[in-house]
C-alpha cells in the first residue's frame, strides 16, 4: 500500500494574514464575491425568522463559513458529482446553485420548499443540483457519502462524492469504516472537515486527542491535507486538487478546512464557552469576505460593483422572504408522499 502523506497548506489559519493566496481573475473574484455574501446575508435572514417563530425545529447558521463551501463548489459538476452534509447545510444549498426562494420555503416548512417542506433545515434535498442533503445524526453522511462515491464508481460515470462533516463528528467510528471501505476500493470520495474550532460546545482541544484531523486517514492510506478555510481561493485550489486526483482513480483525500463559526452552534446556543473578545478578533483579522474585499481592491474592483452586487443580494434574499412566507404550508396528504420508492 502506498504511504500515506500529510501536509498543511502555505496558508495557515493561525495566522493574522494570508501569505501566498493563490491567484484569480477579477471575474472570478467577483463572483465569488457575490455566493459569499449571498450566504451570510440569505443566513443573517434567516436567523432573522427563527426568532419570530417563522422557522421551527433546529436551525444551524453558516456565518463565518462561506469561503469554505463556495470554494470547494468551484470543481463540482453540478448535476453529476453528489455533495452530503451534515445539518449546517444552507451554505452548501446555495453554493450548489439551490435557488434560495425553495431554500426559504423549506426553512419555513412551505410546499415550495425544495422538500416540499418537509425537510426543514437539516433534511432538504435537491437532485438536479446534486445536493443529498444534509443530515442530522451526526457524521451519518459520511457513510452514505461513501456509497455516493461506490455508485459512481460501479457505474464508471466519473463522478465524485463531497463529503462534508465537522470536528465533533471526526470522532464518530462509522468515519473510520468509511474510510476503510473508500481506501480499500480507491473510491473518488473528498472527505472535507469543516473544523469551525468547536463541536458544538466543546472546543476541539477538549474533544480530540489528536487535533491533526487532516492526518486522520494515514493508518488507512488516505492522504490529506489542512487547508486554510478564511480564505477562498485556498480552498479552490486544495479542492482542485484532490479532485483530480479522485477523478484520475487515485481514490479519496482528506481536507480539513479550517474555519470558524460566528454564531453558537444552533440558534437555541448562547455560546458562552468562548470569550466575545475571540469572536471579534477573528471577524476583525480572519473575516473572509473581508479577505476577498482586499483581493477585489488589488483586482481593481471598484466600489460601486461591489455595492451593485450586494444590492442584487438584498434583494435575492427579500424575494425569497416573500417567497416562502405566501407559499402555502403542505397539504396533510404529503404526510404519505416520498415514503417508499418504485423500483
Amino acid at each position: 500500500m502506498a504511504k500515506a502523506t500529510v501536509q498543511k497548506s502555505s496558508s495557515d489559519q493561525g495566522d493574522k494574514k494570508i501569505p501566498n493566496t493563490p491567484q484569480a481573475s477579477k471575474e472570478d473574484l467577483l463572483r465569488y464575491y457575490r455566493e459569499m455574501v449571498l450566504i451570510r446575508r440569505f443566513e443573517e435572514r434567516a436567523g432573522q425568522l427563527y426568532g419570530m417563530g417563522l422557522i421551527g425545529g433546529f436551525c444551524h447558521l453558516y456565518i463565518g463559513q462561506e469561503a469554505v463551501a463556495v470554494g470547494v463548489q468551484e470543481s463540482v459538476k453540478q448535476g453529476h458529482d453528489k455533495i452530503i452534509t451534515g445539518y449546517r447545510d444552507h451554505g452548501h444549498m446555495l453554493a450548489a446553485g439551490m435557488d434560495p426562494k425553495e431554500v426559504m420555503a423549506e426553512l419555513t416548512g412551505r410546499i415550495g420548499g425544495s422538500s416540499k417542506g418537509k425537510g426543514g433545515s437539516m433534511h432538504m434535498f435537491d437532485v438536479p443540483t446534486g445536493f443529498y442533503g444534509g443530515h442530522g445524526i451526526v457524521g451519518a453522511q459520511v457513510a452514505l457519502g461513501t456509497g455516493l462515491a461506490f455508485a459512481g464508481k460501479y457505474r464508471g460515470d466519473d463522478s465524485v462524492s463531497f463529503v462534508y462533516f465537522g470536528d465533533g463528528a471526526a470522532n464518530q467510528g462509522q468515519v473510520y469504516e468509511s474510510f476503510n471501505m473508500a481506501q480499500l476500493w480507491k473510491l473518488p470520495a473528498i472527505y472535507i472537515i469543516e473544523n469551525n474550532q468547536y463541536a458544538m460546545g466543546t472546543s476541539i482541544e477538549r474533544a480530540s486527542s489528536t487535533t491533526e484531523l487532516y492526518m486522520r486517514g494515514a493508518s488507512f492510506g488516505i492522504p490529506g491535507e489542512q487547508v486554510d478555510g478564511m480564505d477562498v481561493l485556498a480552498v479552490r485550489d486544495a479542492t482542485a486538487r484532490a479532485v483530480e486526483r479522485a477523478r484520475n482513480g487515485e481514490g479519496p483525500y482528506i481536507l480539513e478546512v479550517k474555519t470558524y463559526r460566528y454564531r453558537g452552534h444552533s440558534m437555541s446556543d448562547p455560546a458562552k464557552y468562548r470569550t466575545k473578545e475571540e469572536v471579534d478578533e477573528v471577524k476583525k483579522t480572519r473575516d473572509p469576505i473581508d479577505h476577498l474585499k482586499v483581493l477585489l481592491a488589488e483586482a481593481k474592483a471598484t466600489e460601486e460593483e461591489l455595492k451593485a452586487i450586494d444590492n442584487e443580494v438584498k434583494a435575492i434574499v427579500a424575494e425569497a422572504v416573500q417567497f416562502a412566507q405566501e407559499s402555502p404550508e403542505p397539504d396533510a396528504s404529503e404526510l404519505y408522499t416520498d415514503v417508499y420508492v418504485e423500483a
